[in-house]
């Protein structure tokens, strides 16, 4: 069986392949205004990459803040469900998930089956978030790449204590009119985002072991600032980013209607 998980989030689309639970192909794309206009470009491109047409392709499922834009999915599926579905394929171990997104972060707990038990979210405002970070990177000029080996460099952790990204890109502007370096900024910046999301999950509270997915996973001084935060190690995929599209097509192999 041939299935497509398509994940549309605030700044990236992305799109993944499976056959029977193997990963034939992925593709990421900027989002951009339009929404479905980047789902379809999504899904033409990957099936056609493959040397495939629609007709191959038994079951679509949408995921991701714009997945009601995707008109030809099968079926709409919430985030948190294919985060969980994702994860939990490239490791069965993993108990938690840290998702942060474009928009919002959330940390997910799941049962020994691998079912959602539990999440708390954080989509009020973008602190904490992939926006967050970018917002932080054109304050300092540097590209958003750079902030996590930037971050190792610092001698120490400059103070930001604001959780608001407007009052926060002030403290930064400040930071930077007293001189202080880049990178410690930085490795501020990401302490922040850590306080954030540690704070969001004593709600809920830690089973180990724990999967970090979405973009902002492959930012190591974020990952790193999470671990001491929190005092567990975390688990990282190159796949991060693709986490929730695969988690989708997994979906799409398991249901029907």
């Amino acid at each position: 069986m041939i299935t497509v998980g398509i994940d549309i989030g605030s700044i990236t689309a992305k799109a993944a392949v499976m056959q029977d639970g193997k990963i034939l192909a992925v593709r990421i794309l900027r989002t951009g205004y339009h929404a479905r206009n980047t789902g379809d470009l999504l899904f033409e491109g990957i099936v056609s990459g493959l040397g495939m047409n629609p007709s191959h392709i038994q079951r679509i499922v949408a995921t991701g803040y714009g997945r009601k834009s995707i008109t030809f999915a099968d079926q709409a599926v919430t985030e948190i469900t294919c985060h969980a579905a994702g994860a939990r394929y490239m490791n069965p171990e993993i108990r938690s998930v840290i998702d942060i997104g474009g928009q919002d972060s959330k940390v997910i707990l799941l049962d020994d089956t691998g079912r959602v038990k539990d999440f708390v979210m954080n989509d009020k405002c973008a602190a904490g978030t992939g926006r967050f970070l970018e917002v932080m990177a054109r304050a300092l000029e540097v590209d958003i790449s750079e902030f996590g080996s930037l971050a190792f460099a610092a001698d120490h952790s400059a103070s930001i204590s604001s959780l608001c990204t407007v009052f926060a890109e002030s403290e930064v502007i400040s930071l930077i009119a007293k001189g202080e370096s880049r990178e410690n900024i930085i490795a501020g910046i990401h302490d922040s985002v850590a306080a954030r999301v540690s704070a969001m999950a004593g709600r809920i509270g830690w089973i180990p072991p724990i999967m970090m997915t979405g973009g902002v996973a492959h930012n190591c001084g974020v990952v790193r600032s999470l671990e001491k935060k929190i005092g567990h190690s975390l688990k990282v995929t190159p796949n991060a980013q693709l986490t929730g599209a695969i988690g989708a097509a997994m979906i799409a192999m398991f249901t029907r209607g």
